[in-house]
């Protein structure tokens, strides 16, 4: 048995010497054993001082009020539960505490000034109670009112969403029985009061488990799907929001901390299966709207598959296979011009499709996957009935649909015997919609090599023929498009065409007539960007298309529209026309290698080369392509997939190029576009965003290229360009970039410390590139002021003022610049620095002896002013040391000299020096003799 007074004294130790877990051990170990009431008052006070240390309120608050039961008066204890019932944020019992402290000891300046804080805190805490009290009551009172007008009405209703964005707000409408009113709000017939109610219970969920798990309880998931469910856009995405807000509090996605109460909630696993249950429920009924199917479509694919494929757990997308893969299958299988079809949007297919790739893409092993292509499999064969033509080509609209998303699932069912056939038979129908679907399938299935070759031998005449042989334009398109895909099927390489000369342009150009002729359904047009998707990878197409200006804002119009599944067509057009694809290097040897056998060699086109480029993108910027793609980037993350961003990025990248486009890109909105994609989608994708913001940022006002708080969002992807796995183009104009921006405001500068730039800024100082070095150095020139910096140049241990000193000797005139500037400024901040550039090299005196009798006005300037903070350093020893050197006879001729609006500056900054020398006793004023 151990000794309770001995462990209590090796508690003491440890907490003395800083080791509190085991401070707490010893003091738990005592409290086992020890016996005597007083003693156990003291260790249980003791040990709150430890709980405290480690920021553990709860237990802190415990043990002070344990040796308070002993002793009422135990001053130490009282202290120290009010410090852990103020963190615990119960200020009414923290301040009951310290008046006790007070009252026993009235002269305590500690116990006063916290009696005062709380008392402070306790008015301030109720006045904002009181406030949102009664702005919470008067929303209440207004909406309860029937004889209240309807704009009123609708002005409390949207000041309730406000108010339920805020912790207080939002826990005052839920504890003033604010859930029944807005529940009776949703069941009015007016838009504007059933989006005030949903989008208030979103704040109430937002952040706070607790709330969110009740709201569900009192609401109902089912009543929540119905409100998804009407045919209303608006509505349905507010009710989509309620549903993530509900789902991100539950699981923990959303990190902010609201209140307390979600420490006491139960498991949220069933509310969660039930609402993935009810959203599977909704994709295939017919009771719900083509925007409601949208939501719970988009809904499955934010938050089914894992958002990091490090975490093993992927039962979501097991669940999802096992109970909805069927109806998410029958979505992509709907057939519009059929009769007892689902209600859909232009965009639902797509959406289905996508989430049927991302559930796929989920999967982590070969039995998962051949599970979900067995479902699909026995869903196509179940559907195809050769005596039931609407059945079959609702399979062939399935795999269409797999073919857009999981393309190895759809690839295979194409593969399988009969199918093929089916597809050909269909083209061959009397009924014009089951030559659409068949048209539609092939071209989707041909969209790799091997794939299209089979076709080009089969399909390339069944598809010329329905081309002259319809007269229904739907179709005749459709059929143009798979001549548009397999005629491209060479890609840009010049030397493997599929067609005779001049086959492609005739294609595109009538592509064009359909895209600009507006008497043709949206839809239909849309199939003819998909054509020049494809045919644009051939240089004179694209030529052609750039010079056809009704063409390129038909697109841009069509682009900017509701129906979001063209946007991946106008990418790749748009990738196309700027050339802005991953190139493969060829190398001449290996060219002259592979004639020699024989062996085909990739070709450029002539109108491929660099001037061809560069006017084809001033065509586009003149058509208006940056309104264009600023409402592209806008589009639902569902059908904005990361591989279009990805697009959208190196399309901006490739506008960006030329300094004198940028202005156009920021007066269009361009800068706000890139923020998304910079921060947003595939690694390359958020690279190339990053590099066109880095290219825009080095030239433009920040505070006009990203209005608003946004210019703080482009730190981040501009530090990340300072990467050594970033090329030295990305490095040096990121770097451009940070300079303007630390050159903007103290804010910005600030935001670039803590994004930790700077020990990347300084590598680059070292860069043997000389462009790089410069603009490094001229970034941590502007970075100088910033108090965070000062300190990295006065601590000990490091060269980096050693490496000013030496970058100022350079012979380039412009880091030269740079660095005597970040002396100067420096040098005037922080007085110490001023004798510490003596101690750093040797050769500090001839180089700034070299700066001050340089050519260059600037670099003289700024020399002089760092002569002029080493005599206002109160260092005599270096003042004397600088003076007694060739810097006074320096310092006189500068002075002497006769003013010169050119070198002003720094004549001004010499006899400042001369008056300061005069001041300190160092040199006397030159009189003449009487």
């Amino acid at each position: 048995m151990g000794d309770p007074i001995a462990l209590k004294d090796e508690g003491n130790k440890f907490f003395q010497a800083g080791d509190i877990d085991k401070a707490i051990q010893s003091y738990t170990e005592a409290l086992k054993l020890c016996k005597d009431k007083k003693v156990l008052a003291v260790i249980h006070r003791n040990r709150s001082a430890c709980y405290l240390k480690k920021e553990n309120y709860a237990n802190a608050a415990s043990d002070a009020s344990k040796a308070i039961d002993v002793d009422a008066a135990d001053i130490k204890a009282l202290y120290r539960r009010c410090q852990a019932l103020e963190k615990l944020g119960k200020l009414d019992m923290a301040f009951k505490d310290v008046q006790r402290c007070a009252t026993i000891e009235p002269k305590n300046k500690t116990f006063v000034d916290t009696l005062r804080r709380l008392g402070a805190d306790i008015q301030a805490k109720l006045k904002t109670s009181f406030s949102t009290d009664s702005r919470v009551q008067n929303m209440f009172d207004i909406l309860l009112d029937d004889e209240m007008d309807k704009d009123t009405k609708e002005k409390a209703a949207n000041n309730l969403i406000v108010l339920s964005r805020e912790d207080a707000g939002a826990e005052r409408i839920f504890q003033n029985n604010g859930v029944p009113l807005l529940l009776n709000m949703m069941e009015s017939s007016k838009t504007e009061m059933i989006l005030a109610a949903v989008r208030t219970l979103s704040g109430m969920c937002t952040g706070h488990k607790a709330r969110a798990m009740a709201i569900i309880n009192m609401v109902g998931i089912d009543k929540m799907c119905s409100i998804m469910a009407v045919d209303n856009e608006e509505i349905s995405l507010a009710a989509c929001n309620l549903f993530q807000s509900i789902n991100d509090s539950l699981t923990g996605a959303d990190k902010r901390e609201y209140g307390k109460g979600e420490a006491l909630v139960l498991d949220a696993s069933k509310d969660l299966k039930t609402i993935l249950l009810s959203l599977l429920e909704m994709v295939a009924s017919k009771k719900v709207s083509g925007h409601g199917r949208d939501q719970a479509l988009n809904l499955l694919s934010k938050n089914v598959p894992r958002k990091d494929q490090k975490d093993h757990d992927n039962s979501r997308s097991l669940f999802t296979i096992d109970n909805g893969l069927k109806k998410i299958l029958k979505v992509c299988g709907q057939v519009s011009e059929l009769p007892d079809q689902l209600p859909m949007t232009e965009n639902t297919q797509l959406i289905a499709s996508v989430l049927l790739s991302k559930i796929y893409d989920d999967l982590r092993n070969d039995p998962e996957r051949n599970n979900f292509r067995d479902v699909c499999d026995a869903y196509i064969k179940a559907k195809i009935d050769p005596n039931n033509m609407d059945k079959t080509i609702h399979a062939i609209n399935t795999i269409s649909g797999l073919l857009q998303g999981p393309f190895d699932v759809g690839n295979a069912l194409v593969g399988h015997q009969g199918i093929m056939e089916m597809m050909v038979a269909l083209c061959g129908s009397e009924r014009e919609v089951d030559q659409m679907v068949a048209v539609e399938a092939l071209i989707h299935s041909s969209t790799k090599m091997s794939r299209a070759s089979f076709i080009i031998t089969n399909g390339v005449s069944l598809l010329k023929d329905i081309y002259k042989k319809t007269k229904n334009e739907r179709i005749k398109i459709r059929a143009l498009v798979g001549l548009c895909k397999l005629g491209s099927a060479g890609g840009d390489d010049y030397g493997l065409r599929q067609f005779a000369e001049g086959s492609t342009e005739k294609l595109a150009k009538q592509c064009r007539k359909w895209l600009c002729n507006p008497q043709i359904d949206n839809k239909t047009r849309n199939w003819a960007i998909e054509g020049l998707a494809y045919l644009t990878s051939d240089a004179d197409v694209k030529d052609d298309f750039v010079e056809d200006e009704p063409a390129m804002k038909a697109m841009f119009e069509l682009a900017k529209s509701k129906d979001k599944t063209i946007l991946y067509a106008v990418a790749c057009t748009l990738i196309n026309c700027t050339n802005c694809y991953d190139k493969k290097e060829v190398i001449p040897e290996m060219v002259q290698l592979a004639k020699f056998s024989k062996q085909h060699v990739p070709e450029q086109h002539p109108k491929d080369k660099k001037d061809f480029i560069e006017r084809r993108v001033k065509r586009l910027l003149k058509a208006g392509i940056i309104s264009a793609l600023s409402v592209m980037v806008k589009a639902d993350n569902a059908i904005l997939t990361d591989q279009t961003k990805e697009m959208l990025a190196r399309v901006f990248l490739a506008l960006a190029d030329d300094p004198k486009d940028r202005g156009t890109i920021v007066a269009h909105g361009g800068g706000k576009a890139l923020i998304p994609l910079a921060l947003e989608g595939t690694d390359l994708g958020k690279t190339r965003a990053s590099h066109a913001i880095a290219k825009i940022a080095a030239i433009s006002n920040p505070e006009i290229a990203f209005p608003g708080e946004r210019v703080y969002e482009i730190v981040r992807p501009l530090v990340g360009l300072l990467h050594t796995d970033k090329d030295g183009m990305q490095n040096f104009e990121a770097l451009k970039g940070l300079t303007n921006l630390a050159g903007f405001s103290e804010k910005l500068r600030v935001k670039i410390v803590k994004e930790d730039a700077l020990a990347d800024i300084e590598n680059y100082m070292f860069e043997e590139h000389d462009q790089i070095r410069q603009a490094a150095t001229e970034c941590m020139c502007n970075l100088v002021t910033c108090k965070e910096v000062q300190n990295r140049y006065m601590a000990d241990g490091n060269d980096k003022l050693k490496l000013l000193v030496l970058l100022c000797g350079e012979e380039d005139d412009v880091l030269q610049i740079a660095a005597a500037g970040a002396l100067a400024m420096l040098t005037a901040a922080q007085k110490k620095l001023c004798t510490k550039i003596t101690l750093v090299t040797s050769q500090w005196l001839e180089i700034l002896q070299r700066l001050l009798i340089h050519t260059h006005p600037k670099i003289q300037h700024r020399a002089l002013v760092i002569v002029y903070n080493m005599l206002n350093a109160d260092d005599d020893a270096l003042a004397k040391k600088l003076i007694e050197t060739e810097t006074l006879e320096i310092l006189t001729v500068i002075g002497k000299a006769e003013d010169n609006p050119k070198r002003q500056d720094a004549i001004d900054v010499a006899r400042q020096c001369l008056v300061r020398a005069m001041e300190l006793g160092l040199i006397k004023p030159f009189s003449t003799p009487s």
